[in-house]
């Protein structure tokens, strides 16, 4: 599904050049919505979830789980299981984080090659971080905010390449760094209740 994203995003740039302003909107909004939302957005109930409710329509799962099956038999038809609905959601979910993160990449690079391997890269050690990740974001309360800036920068870089105004690779990894660094640091450094800052 990256590799379609990625190759749909650089064909589309390489043909309908405006796109850009488009993945810079993407961007800024993703930047705006981490500062808008609480911490305690996360907890919400997760029945009112857009994409569970959206699998759960498409897939009509039972409400019990049958072992590690995807399909079980209920009344001689055969039906999901919610480990089934669990596999959707999180398939979703990767379309949906792709969705910020390819017209992340494609603002500090325009090599397709870079910008997959990059993406592939990025899941496999977030999916194997999870855990630690979580934790972190929990304790580093102003890491959230700090990625919000990112975000919002990437997004003004990409519709500044679009009106001419060039941004080095090298300034922007440096300003990336430089952000994300802060907010781990000021997470550690100042003092507080380790509420969300936002």
């Amino acid at each position: 599904m990256r590799a379609i994203f990625i190759g749909l995003g650089e064909a589309a740039m390489s043909v309908f050049h405006p796109i850009l302003l488009g993945f810079a909107g993407i961007l800024l909004y993703s930047s705006y919505t981490l500062l808008s939302e609480s911490e305690g957005d996360g907890d919400e109930d997760l029945s009112d979830n857009k994409l569970i409710a959206f699998a759960s329509s498409s897939l009509d799962a039972t409400e019990s789980y049958d072992g590690d099956k995807f399909f079980t038999m209920v009344d001689g038809v055969r039906r999901a299981t919610p480990l089934l609905l669990v596999l959707v959601c999180v398939e979703l979910s990767d379309i949906v984080f792709a969705v910020d993160s390819i017209p992340a990449v494609f603002a500090v690079t325009k090599d397709p090659f870079i910008v997959y391997t990059s993406n592939i890269w990025a899941i496999l050690n977030l999916r194997s971080l999870f855990t630690l990740l979580a934790s972190a974001v929990e304790d580093l309360v102003y890491l959230r905010p700090a990625v919000a800036v990112v975000l919002g920068f990437v997004g003004c870089k990409i519709g500044g390449d679009f009106f001419g105004y060039d941004v080095s690779t090298e300034l922007s990894l440096g300003i990336i760094t430089g952000v994300l660094a802060a907010g781990v640091a000021a997470s550690l450094i100042l003092p507080g209740d380790k509420t969300d800052p936002t």
